[in-house]
């Protein structure tokens, strides 16, 4: 396989980095993790060696047979079906666009199959287990660390939002509205949807913005909503930080923020909502994917029937 024209002579990766940001739309995670994911068949193609500068030609030379022998060493490796279905999908997406952005001048991914994700039942926690998380954020905000009142809301807000951390990092002061308890939430692809969220939440958030999140702005504070204690925009390792802090501090087993999205569709479900309704929450691009939470509403469904059917 070859480039045609000058195209060889360019960083295919980069042209297509820029193509998943501007044109699809994708997050810098997802982004990343393509790139990764190409460097790594460039080294396999490569034998095993890092391709380096070289990695677009290698790309480019690429065939068939080495786009399975790379999957089937993975498998052999021991890797997880998600992540070789997604190693997968970057390398179909990344070929098919440059076959057709005339950079190449064959698909050699056309026919490649590769292993789909394992459909894994997510992880929820009890009702009970949540209440204890939360009391015990909030009770841990007497000691008037203003972390610890951050903490709190965060936790309170992740519960009753079921937004991703990615999401909830994001979030400046303006996107929220506490009268109407509701918060603008940037989902993937950049796609911004509006959550709405409980009286708890609200009370947890409107302390920290009142009396904690002063204590902490600083010149490179901006707009953002949740500070770190040297006042920048708080991450994604210290909100996941925050949470098995939490986990520890209230004697639950130790869960990822991600669980409290999980918990919240989980609950939002066995409560009566409509998948509907928590796709729109949830930001799912497809309602294939909130269908994974039905299994926990099996109970509420067969106390549907019972009452419903007259032959129950």
């Amino acid at each position: 396989m070859s480039t045609r024209g000058e195209t060889g002579e360019r960083d295919l990766i980069a042209h297509f980095e820029g193509y998943l940001r501007h044109q699809r739309g994708l997050s810098e995670n997802t982004v990343r993790a393509y790139r990764g994911d190409l460097l790594h068949l460039a080294a396999h193609a490569s034998g095993g060696e890092d391709a380096g500068e070289h990695s677009t030609a290698v790309l480019a030379d690429v065939q068939l047979a080495d786009l399975r022998s790379w999957l089937a060493a993975m498998a052999g490796a021991g890797l997880s079906r998600t992540t070789m279905a997604r190693r997968g999908a970057a390398v179909r997406t990344f070929y098919a666009w440059a076959y057709d952005a005339g950079h190449l001048d064959a698909n050699p991914a056309l026919r490649l199959a590769s292993a789909r994700p394992a459909s894994t039942i997510p992880a929820a926690m009890s009702p009970a287990d949540v209440m204890t998380l939360l009391a015990v954020a909030q009770t841990r905000c007497d000691d008037g660390d203003p972390i610890h009142m951050r903490d709190w809301a965060i936790a309170e807000l992740l519960y009753a939002t079921g937004m991703r951390v990615g999401e909830l990092v994001r979030i400046d002061v303006a996107h929220l509205d506490l009268d109407e308890r509701l918060v603008r939430v940037t989902g993937k692809g950049d796609k911004e949807r509006v959550v709405p969220f409980g009286v708890p939440a609200a009370r947890a958030v409107r302390q920290w913005l009142d009396q904690s999140r002063p204590l902490l702005v600083s010149a490179e504070t901006g707009a953002a909503m949740f500070l770190g204690r040297r006042g920048s925009r708080v991450g994604q390792r210290q909100v996941r930080e925050a949470i098995h802090s939490l986990c520890r501090a209230a004697g639950l087993p130790d869960i990822a923020p991600h669980a409290l999205r999980h918990t919240a569709a989980t609950h939002l479900l066995t409560g009566g909502s409509d998948l509907r309704s928590v796709q729109e929450v949830l930001g799912h691009a497809s309602l294939n994917t909130t269908q994974r939470y039905t299994h926990v509403s099996a109970e509420r469904l067969r106390a549907t029937y019972q009452l419903a059917h007259p032959r129950a």
